[in-house]
């Protein structure tokens, strides 16, 4: 596997930096939730297992959603005792506490839910008021608490929305409060259609920290849908935030927004902190392997440019 060259890229620290982000691999769940074909579970199984062995230390599993909506991830059942002897963490995501259900029967420790900060993807994706879908998470939280199980408060359109457009920063912060009030671990703040930019994204984190949350319990999440993920990743770096999503091989983007791309490519930040000399833990020849094999499964080469680098992918 090529690497670039010798001591390529040059590592070259900049102050102000966290001295290691913890990356939140979304790869397994939210990329290929939006394969249009379903991908076998051994395959996604061996896609986790394959990631687990590049250093990954949290790799988001899969979904226990209802079939009907996400019907890529109705394996959920199947899938999850065929990865959770990995030393990793696996978080899964819970729409209700059904989900829940579901997740705990399994053994699951770590558990999502998937709110909005706006009107219209709560009522796309959910079918509900940004506060019903907030009362709606209220048990489902309390209940994980309760248990010992930690949660993560995923919140969409934080930088924008398709159908309302801008989306002003205290109803972001209004959202994310509720979240972290009802018992949420950890916020991963979305941009999800990518239309984010470097000054809103530490616009929002300013509000955020202004409003009593603490800058560990964030994490982000950009698509590069505009080409501004790994600009807002350093951005949110540099307002102290020390965990970042991303997508094995950009894999990934939302079904419930039709102009979300791909997520950010993990191999693509790997390169960027690498260079910045900010520790992950992660081997990237093994993380590029990774993606070229799913690309093969998936019959299209990989969209991270970083692999296409370093494989020789053609486009």
């Amino acid at each position: 596997m090529n690497t670039g060259g010798p001591g390529l890229p040059m590592t070259v620290p900049a102050e102000g930096l966290p001295a290691r982000v913890r990356i939140h691999e979304v790869g397994a769940r939210d990329g290929l939730q939006n394969e249009k074909a379903t991908v076998p579970t051994a395959v996604k199984a061996e896609f986790v297992r394959r990631l687990a062995g590049t250093g990954l230390t949290t790799i988001e599993a899969t979904s226990f959603v209802h079939p009907r909506w996400v019907p890529q991830l109705a394996d959920a059942e199947e899938l999850y005792p065929a990865v959770s002897d990995l030393p990793v963490e696996l978080p899964v995501l819970v729409p209700n506490e059904r989900g829940l259900d579901r997740a705990l029967a399994l053994g699951a420790r770590r558990v999502a839910v998937f709110a909005s900060a706006t009107e219209s993807f709560a009522k796309a994706n959910l079918n509900r008021t940004v506060d019903e879908a907030l009362a709606m998470f209220e048990p489902v939280v309390a209940r994980a608490k309760e248990q010992g199980v930690h949660v993560r408060g995923y919140l969409s359109m934080c930088f924008g929305d398709p159908w309302e457009g801008a989306v002003p920063v205290p109803q972001v912060v209004r959202v994310c409060r509720a979240l972290l009030d009802m018992g949420c671990d950890e916020l991963s703040l979305g941009d999800t259609i990518g239309v984010a930019t470097p000054g809103h994204v530490t616009a929002l984190i300013g509000a955020l920290t202004g409003a009593g949350v603490p800058v560990p319990a964030l994490g982000v999440h950009f698509h590069d849908t505009y080409g501004q993920a790994l600009s807002n990743t350093l951005a949110a770096l540099q307002q102290g935030v020390a965990t970042v999503d991303a997508s094995a091989g950009g894999l990934g983007g939302c079904p419930y927004a039709k102009s979300a791309t791909g997520n950010l490519a993990t191999e693509d930040l790997v390169w960027m902190l690498r260079g910045l000399g900010i520790d992950t833990g992660v081997d990237l020849g093994r993380l590029v392997a990774t993606s070229v094999w799913m690309a093969a499964h998936l019959g299209r080469p990989s969209p991270s440019r970083t692999v296409r680098a370093l494989s020789h992918q053609e486009q």
